[in-house]
């Protein structure tokens, strides 16, 4: 079959490699339909993830055709076509049974495209099939679901659930990339007075007005002069830090009131100052987190009945031959204006 290989730092090819088989009982072979390309990926291309082996496909985000499952597989079987999670959870250990899936402790968490090889391929084996790929109503299709694979549950767990936001709250979210509109999007459910989106690509802040915030502010234009100024010196009740970076946390937890909350979705590489100097006495609340996916049944079921807003997400869609073209676009954001890209097995037939 044809994947997307990691081969080291800034090297990377789609290429010729052994299709995958069934290794434990507990597998599943997917045939991919859709696939897209993660923020993430971009970090291991760069090196900044080490544990990522040369010759790994990448990819954690998919949605396809069971072809084969193994022995041990009981909620899924050939034909079903399902949602592959980003998460992979053996559901026995201390971990995977208090929902925790991120930190499983017996083969799972993050391991597509990361430890073993993932999803920007024609095929992919799913380990732990019967909690880690959903089968999919007929009602949502493949280009949308892929959605859920990753940045829906990510923003809505590590982001808003985390940040605990609640009706009449003013939530600021640093960041509208794919994750932070989708942080803007599933806050929403929770009716904030107020959501303000802070961003340095105006196509962005464009996007998140789309996406439901009412307010947005280019980063560059001192936004937490901003939020003082809606809230009447006091600070946002929830932050979400969506962009990985030392400056967009530090700038988050000077823009939080006192007893509020940050909620770090970013993936940082370098180090953050915790300005203890002048947070020790403010009752902040401050949380780190790996998506766990407990949340996707629930997502799913709101994305059937049409309470999620995809379309907007989508900027670029590709055929799966062109991964190495729809990885450049993806790349040169600031220029090319993509937020998700996406790429299909075959014509995407409905994209409403």
């Amino acid at each position: 079959m044809k994947a997307f290989v990691f081969h080291g730092p800034e090297q990377s090819a789609w290429h010729d490699v052994p299709d995958p088989g069934i290794q434990d009982a507990t597998d599943a072979i997917v045939r991919v339909d859709s696939v897209s390309i993660c923020g993430t990926d971009l970090h291991i291309l760069k090196g900044d993830v080490p544990d990522v082996r040369p010759g790994t496909v990448l990819g954690h985000e998919a949605v396809g055709e069971v072809v084969e499952v193994g022995s041990g597989v009981r909620t899924v079987r050939p034909g079903d076509r399902v949602l592959v999670s980003c998460i992979s959870a053996c559901g026995l250990c201390r971990f995977c049974r208090e929902g925790a899936y991120g930190q499983c402790l017996g083969g799972g968490g993050w391991i597509l495209g990361h430890t073993i090889d993932g999803t920007q391929a024609e095929y992919v084996r799913v380990p732990f099939a019967d909690l880690s790929v959903h089968p999919l109503p007929a009602t949502v299709n493949s280009h949308h679901a892929v959605l859920l694979a990753d940045i829906y549950p990510t923003a809505y767990e590590v982001g808003v659930l985390n940040g605990r936001v609640g009706p009449g709250d003013t939530v600021v979210v640093v960041g509208a990339g794919p994750v932070g509109l989708a942080a803007i999007a599933t806050a929403q459910l929770f009716s904030p007075g107020r959501i303000i989106a802070v961003d340095l690509a105006p196509a962005r802040l464009e996007a998140a007005k789309r996406a439901g915030a009412d307010t947005v502010v280019n980063a560059a234009e001192d936004p937490e002069q901003l939020v003082a100024d809606l809230t009447d010196g006091l600070g946002a009740d929830v932050v979400i830090e969506a962009v990985g970076v030392p400056a967009s946390f530090e700038m988050c937890t000077r823009m939080v009131r006192p007893g509020g909350r940050v909620a770090n979705v970013g993936v940082h590489g370098k180090s953050a100052t915790l300005h203890l100097e002048s947070l020790w006495s403010k009752n902040l609340t401050i949380r780190t987190g790996l998506v766990d996916t407990y949340s996707t049944p629930a997502l799913l079921r709101m994305m059937a009945a049409g309470r999620l807003p995809t379309s907007s997400l989508v900027t670029h869609d590709f055929p799966l031959h062109r991964m190495e073209e729809a990885y450049d676009v993806f790349s040169r954001a600031a220029d090319t204006g993509a937020l998700k890209v996406v790429l299909n097995s075959g014509p995407v037939k409905d994209r409403t």
